[in-house]
């Protein structure tokens, strides 16, 4: 028998299923719909150990199927708006490489309470478990094969904003996308042009009482020919 050659995702056929999705806009990453992106996959954070309150804090990366968590890129800079993470700068590349947070200023899985729901939160400068940490730390997600779209769902906003900074595997900027004002929130994002380029992001908030990270989905559907 011959082995059967492992297929590549098909870009066509993605760029014909983000065609939609993205035909209005004219910016490098689209918000959408996420109801209009055909996404296979799903990380939820519900399978893995968590806590309430302060939740079950992780000083190292997170790494779950298809991605990788971490505060930022190397190369960029760290620095606070109030008790906020705020990152900014060039990330080297490539490849690019994500890192933790300091002790107790990285990430936390936060069971929450009257639900079978795990998020994960960002610790700011603070540090864990204090509350003025909770939820104002800079989220970075590294994606193991690039992506043409995305969407994750926000948690706990009180009317404040987020930014998501787009990155390519060289460690290029795409774009950076200002979200806001925000609720309980659902968010896709799409390449304008159906590119498979997305490497990877990075959430920073701004809202009073700090945001939550879930359900992110990613994924194009796969050549099946």
């Amino acid at each position: 028998m011959i082995p059967k050659r492992a297929s590549p995702w098909c870009s066509a056929c993605a760029a014909l299923v983000l065609a939609d999705a993205a035909a209005a806009c004219d910016t490098a990453v689209c918000v959408v719909n996420p109801d209009t992106l055909a996404l296979t996959q799903t990380i939820t954070f519900d399978d893995q150990q968590s806590s309430y309150g302060p939740g079950r804090h992780l000083d190292e990366v997170l790494s779950l199927n298809g991605a990788r968590f971490g505060e930022r890129f190397a190369g960029q800079s760290l620095s606070l708006a109030g008790n906020h993470d705020s990152v900014t700068g060039a990330a080297l590349g490539p490849p690019l490489a994500l890192v933790a947070g300091d002790a107790g200023q990285n990430l936390a899985l936060v069971h929450m309470g009257g639900t079978a729901r795990t998020v994960l939160v960002g610790y700011g400068s603070a540090g864990f478990p204090k509350r003025d940490a909770q939820g104002e730390g800079a989220i970075a997600v590294q994606f193991d094969r690039d992506q043409p779209a995305l969407a994750f769902d926000l948690r706990g906003g009180e009317g404040g904003s987020a930014q998501v900074q787009f990155l390519r595997r060289d460690g290029s900027a795409i774009v950076t996308l200002q979200l806001g004002p925000l609720g309980e929130d659902r968010f896709g994002f799409s390449r304008n042009d159906g590119t498979s380029d997305i490497a990877g992001f990075v959430l920073t908030n701004f809202d009073d009482q700090g945001l939550a990270l879930d359900n992110l989905r990613f994924g194009p559907p796969p050549d099946l020919g």
